[in-house]
C-alpha cells in the first residue's frame, strides 16, 4: 500500500514533470513552481522528522499526499485559467513541504515494516510499484494526446493525473496505525524516531569532521536533479508537440527501469571486489555522460530560447529526425537510473551505521533539491538554453571527477573505518544536555 501511494503521488509529479513544462506551452511557470518546491523541500527536510515523531507515520504520510493533489489541481486550473500562474507557483511551494513529509514517513515505514530476512524483498516491491507510477502517467497523457498535434496537453490530461493522485491521498486512510501492526515473525512493529530538528543540525556538523570525504560527493548530489530542467523543459518542452514528449517522457521512464537494472548487475556482482565494481559504475557513468552530453549538443546548437514560438509547428512522432531524438531520451533515462543508483551505493559503502547513513541520505536530498532550485529559477528567467546545458554538462562531469578520490581512497573491499562515529558523539551531546539542565534544574531549586 505504501508502494501505491507513491505510485499515484510522487509517480504521477514525475510523469507529469517529464512532459516539460508541466505540460504547458509556456514552461516558465512550472519553471518557477518546481524551483519553489525544490526550496521548500530542500529546507523542511530537517523539520519533517520531528513532525513524524510528533503525529505518527501514518498521519505524516497522510499530510505528504495532500500537497501532490493540489498541485496537479493547480495545473487544470492554469490550463482553465491562464492567468492562474501563482497558484501554479503556490502549489509548488506546498508540495515542497508536504513531500518532505511523505517521504519522511515511507523511510520510517520502509525501515520498520520487514523482518531482517525480508529488507530486500520489501524494498524491491516498493521501489517497483513506486517506478512504475511514472511509466503508468506517461502512458496515460500519450494515450490522452495521442490523436493531437497541439503543444499542451488537454484538461483530460491533468483530470486523469488529479483522479489518480486523489485516490493515493485515500489509501493512508486505509492502512493500519504501525503500532498495531505485527510481522510475519510475530513481532510487533516499532517505528523508529527520527531525530529533532535540532539534533539533525548538530548531527551534519559531526557527519562532516568525522568523514569529511562525503564532501567529495557533494557535486554528485547536486547535479542529480539539476539536469532535469534541460531535460525536460529545454529540449523536450522546446523540441516537440505533446503526443511526441508524452512518447518521449513514456520512453523516458521506461528507460529507468532498464538502466537501474543494468547498473545494479555492475555494482552489486558478488564476482568481483567492491573497490573494483566502483571504479567500473565510475566508468559508466563518465563514458555515459559523454556519449549523451555529446549527442545532446549536436541538437542544442541548432536552437536558441529565441527561435522556439509558443505556436509553432513542433517536431511530431512521425517526422524522420524523431527516431533519432526519442533515443536520446532513452540514454537520458538510463543515465539518470545510474546515476542516481550509483550515487547511493557509493553513500551505503561508505558506513555500516545506520545513523551515518541516515544523515548522508540527508545530505543527498537536501543538496539536490538546492541543486534543482537553482536551475529551474534560471530556467524561469530565460537564460539561454545552451549556458543550461553547458553548465549541466560541466556539473555531471565534475561531480564524476571529484567523486573518483572519494572512490580510491574511501571505498574497501571492507568498511574498515569507526562508523559508529555519529553514535558516540551524538551519545556526548545528548549526556552534555542532560547535565546542563540537571544543573539548570538545581540551581533553579537553589
Amino acid at each position: 500500500m505504501l508502494g501505491f501511494v507513491c505510485f499515484l503521488c510522487p509517480g504521477m509529479f514525475n510523469a507529469l514533470t517529464g512532459l516539460g513544462g508541466g505540460g504547458q506551452v509556456n514552461p516558465a511557470t512550472s519553471a518557477n513552481s518546481t524551483c519553489a518546491l525544490s526550496a521548500t523541500l530542500s529546507f523542511l527536510a530537517f523539520f519533517s522528522g520531528t513532525v513524524n515523531n510528533k503525529i505518527g507515520a501514518k498521519r505524516t504520510l497522510m499530510l505528504g499526499t495532500l500537497g501532490y493533489a493540489l498541485y496537479v489541481g493547480s495545473y487544470l486550473a492554469i490550463n482553465i485559467h491562464p492567468n492562474a500562474g501563482g497558484f501554479v507557483v503556490g502549489a509548488g511551494a506546498v508540495l515542497g513541504v508536504t513531500a518532505a513529509f511523505l517521504w519522511t514517513a515511507q523511510g520510517s515505514l520502509m525501515s520498520s515494516y520487514a523482518t531482517e530476512e525480508q529488507k530486500g524483498v520489501f524494498i524491491s516491491i516498493f521501489w517497483t510499484i513506486f517506478n512504475l507510477g511514472a511509466v503508468v502517467g506517461s502512458a496515460v497523457s500519450f494515450g490522452q494526446n495521442f490523436n493531437s498535434t497541439d503543444n499542451s496537453v488537454s484538461n483530460g490530461t491533468y483530470v486523469g493525473f488529479l483522479i489518480l493522485t486523489l485516490i493515493g491521498v485515500i489509501i493512508p486512510h486505509l492502512m493500519v496505525d504501525p503500532d498495531k501492526m505485527i510481522r510475519t515473525d510475530g513481532t510487533k512493529v516499532v517505528t523508529p524516531r527520527h531525530p529533532s530538528w535540532k539534533s539533525e543540525f548538530y548531527n551534519l556538523w559531526v557527519a562532516i569532521i568525522s568523514d569529511p570525504m562525503i564532501l567529495l560527493l557533494f557535486p554528485m548530489f547536486f547535479a542529480s536533479n539539476y539536469f532535469y530542467t534541460w531535460q525536460f523543459n529545454d529540449y523536450n518542452s522546446a523540441l516537440f508537440n505533446i503526443r511526441a514528449r508524452s512518447l518521449n517522457n513514456l520512453m523516458y521512464w521506461l528507460s529507468q527501469i532498464v538502466g537501474s537494472i543494468m547498473i545494479g548487475l555492475v555494482l552489486d556482482n558478488s564476482r568481483f571486489c567492491r573497490r573494483l565494481r566502483a571504479f567500473s559504475g565510475w566508468c559508466i557513468l563518465m563514458i555515459m555522460a559523454f556519449v549523451v552530453h555529446v549527442w545532446a549538443y549536436y541538437y542544442q546548437k541548432t536552437y536558441i530560447r529565441e527561435s522556439i514560438l509558443a505556436d509553432a509547428q513542433k517536431m511530431d512522432i512521425y517526422d524522420p529526425a524523431f527516431p533519432a531524438h526519442i533515443w536520446l531520451m532513452i540514454f537520458y533515462g538510463l543515465l539518470d537510473a545510474m546515476w542516481q543508483t550509483t550515487t547511493f551505493w557509493l553513500i551505503g559503502a561508505m558506513s555500516n551505521d545506520t545513523n551515518k547513513l541516515a544523515i548522508y541520505s540527508g545530505f543527498f536530498h537536501s543538496i539536490q533539491a538546492a541543486g534543482a532550485a537553482g536551475v529551474w529559477r534560471m530556467d524561469a528567467v530565460a537564460i539561454p538554453y545552451m549556458n543550461i546545458f553547458l553548465s549541466t554538462w560541466c556539473l555531471v562531469v565534475g561531480g564524476l571527477v571529484m567523486a573518483f578520490p572519494m572512490i580510491y581512497l574511501r571505498v574497501k573491499d571492507t568498511t574498515v573505518l569507526d562508523d559508529e562515529a555519529i553514535l558516540k558523539l551524538d551519545l556526548e551531546h545528548a549526556r552534555a544536555q542532560e547535565k546542563q539542565a540537571g544543573e539548570k534544574a538545581e540551581s533553579f531549586s537553589a
